[in-house]
């Protein structure tokens, strides 16, 4: 014989679970890093999941824990690394280590991986190029604005680099 449950019975597991479900929500829309908004799409996608089970929906959390959380956090971490590199063409005579790892530290704040590689086929290939001496050139004026106005932007310049912008850049 199976004990049916009620809402009441169940009201002090259920208050915390659903509380849960806001909190997470606003930590995951106020994040500026992309990376942590990953992870938190996930705990908001297992805790909907756990609400739904407890709920007595066994079928609607299994499909929330596959397609919600599961599917959706994969499909959103494949798009954030393939989004979150800034693709540069090395123009440069000789390779650098010391500005490499400078121009890495600069991006950090931005969230962005450096990939340098030897020749761009397209323009959209690549935002843009690094040349000798430290001369950064870049092909889009909103990243232009944002490295800019990014605490290693000072740094580069000191070390003797610069950033430009592309005549022909986008906007």
């Amino acid at each position: 014989m199976s004990t049916v449950l009620t809402l009441d019975d169940q009201l002090p597991l259920l208050l915390p679970v659903t509380a849960l479900l806001p909190l997470t929500a606003v930590l995951l829309v106020s994040q500026n890093n992309p990376y942590q908004t990953l992870v938190l799409r996930g705990i908001l996608g297992s805790v909907a999941t756990l609400l739904y089970a407890l709920l007595g929906a066994p079928d609607v959390a299994i499909t929330e824990a596959l397609v919600g959380t599961l599917l959706s956090t994969t499909l959103y971490a494949v798009a954030l690394r393939s989004s979150m590199a800034l693709r540069l063409e090395d123009r440069r005579s000789h390779r650098d280590p010391s500005a490499e790892s400078q121009l890495i530290q600069w991006l950090g704040p931005l969230h962005l991986r450096l990939r340098l590689v030897e020749a761009c086929g397209d323009p959209p290939d690549c935002q843009g190029w690094l040349e000798d001496g430290g001369r950064l050139v870049l092909r889009h004026k909103g990243l232009f604005e944002r490295l800019r106005h990014t605490p290693g932007h000072e740094p580069w310049l000191e070390a003797g680099g610069a950033l430009r912008l592309d005549p022909g850049a986008l906007a």
